[in-house]
């Protein structure tokens, strides 16, 4: 069932303040109400936790999925929230979604962004919880169920202080944020659609510390990809340099990978090569993510192929590598030919002044309860995340979970109090963006 409701006085709400040591002179009384209501429910927030990693939910786990989603669907649901479940087409292999909704005319429109799923799959041997004092391990403790377990207790913190009503908040669970379904177009429609509909998203991704402060993500960097393709003329090795026999396939990747690497590095930009072959005859397969090629040393290789990483912080800078890398693939040796093509997986979350703007509201947030400053991560130091698709939209931070480290390795934890701590930031940060 969902967790109760529940009233407190206002003598309650400062002893609990005097408890946590809050400056209730940096509060409203509303705002006090709140962080009160947060703190009184950490030990339930730890259960919730708990019932959501006791469950596998790896990606390709749909059941596990889906059941995690119905332990939260509950519990917003109770909170005044209309939700559904976002069903995926079969042939997409991908749970779905679970959406939800309240509606107001009040303040700014926020949509809260989390994932269900895990890396940990169905046979994973990762303990699914264990607590060891004041940290627990488990699969996707930290990344991410601790940062959906405070998005739901930020609104019912919200709710108990009388400040959840007339606010227009959705929120976004998705199943497949490890692995996207594709093509992304499909997987993440009702995450655009959404922040097309909204002025501000939140992402609760694990926190970062650095030197001892916690942190928030302002920007984070495409994922993408591109091939190489090359051909030269097949003939005798001895002819190799010639004007009529040229420099093969394999020489002119080289040059065109060395080149890379002289011309285009830069902050914020990367392109590693993953994957080379060359020869005579050259197989390769995207599932594979390999393939076979075959030739002989007295053979001038006919053709090549390269697959590599590519990741960037703006579509101007995408746009201007895009150029660049496709100029030096022109500057064919004599005897050769090779195109470039280009994927991107996860669109780049440039860090705009938007992006700062709820950086520094989150910050001032964390400092009025007493919980110090936060800043910002460089964004090359975050992978790819959902709030990617969205950022392009809207004004977006992300990194809002919970504390820790090892995430998608068996060491994986979670710092319990960080769930507290992460919580009265959100919350407070909800109720200034939606009065």
């Amino acid at each position: 069932m969902p967790s109760t409701h529940f009233c407190l006085t206002p003598l309650a709400v400062g002893l609990m303040l005097l408890a946590m040591n809050v400056s209730a002179a940096t509060l409203t009384p509303t705002e006090t109400h709140i962080v009160a209501a947060v703190k009184a429910r950490s030990d339930a927030a730890l259960q919730l936790l708990e019932r959501s990693a006791r469950i596998n939910s790896g990606t390709m786990n749909h059941e596990g999925v889906k059941a995690v989603g119905a332990v939260f669907r509950e519990e917003l649901e109770g909170l005044g929230f209309r939700t559904r479940w976002a069903e995926m087409p079969a042939a997409m292999q991908r749970a779905g979604h679970l959406i939800a909704e309240h509606e107001g005319n009040q303040g700014k429109r926020v949509l809260l962004i989390g994932h269900l799923d895990t890396v940990f799959e169905k046979d994973s041997k990762v303990p699914l919880w264990e607590r060891h004092g004041e940290r627990v391990h488990g699969q996707g403790v930290y990344d991410m169920k601790g940062g959906d377990v405070i998005i739901i207790e930020a609104l019912r913190a919200l709710k108990a202080a009388g400040a959840l009503d007339n606010t227009r908040i959705q929120v976004i669970f998705s199943g497949d944020e490890e692995k996207a379904g594709s093509p992304v177009s499909l997987s993440r429609a009702d995450m655009i659609n959404a922040a097309k509909n909204s002025d501000v998203a939140l992402a609760f991704e694990a926190t970062v510390r650095q030197n001892g402060q916690e942190t928030a993500t302002v920007g984070r960097r495409a994922s993408g990809g591109f091939l190489l393709e090359v051909q030269g003329k097949q003939g005798h090795s001895a002819g190799i340099f010639s004007q009529n026999a040229g420099y093969g396939a394999i020489y002119e990747t080289a040059r065109i990978l060395n080149s890379f690497r002289e011309e285009l590095i830069e902050p914020d930009l990367t392109f590693n090569v993953g994957n080379i072959l060359g020869g005579t005859d050259v197989q390769y397969s995207d599932a594979e993510a390999g393939g076979k090629a075959s030739g002989k040393n007295n053979v001038i290789a006919r053709s090549a192929v390269a697959k590599g990483d590519l990741r960037y912080l703006s579509a101007e800078q995408r746009d201007k590598t895009y150029a660049k890398m496709r100029d030096i693939v022109a500057r064919n040796l004599p005897g050769t030919s090779a195109r470039i093509s280009f994927t991107e997986a996860y669109p780049p979350m440039a860090p705009t002044p938007g992006n700062y703007r709820l950086l520094q509201m989150y910050s001032d947030a964390s400092a009025d309860a007493g919980l110090g400053n936060i800043a910002a991560i460089a964004p090359g130091e975050r992978g790819a995340g959902d709030i990617q698709f969205v950022a392009p939209y809207v004004d977006s931070l992300d990194g809002l979970g919970a504390a820790g480290k090892g995430a998608h390795s068996p060491e994986e934890e979670l710092e319990i109090a960080s769930l507290q701590r992460s919580t009265i930031r959100t919350a407070l940060m909800l109720y200034r963006l939606t009065r």
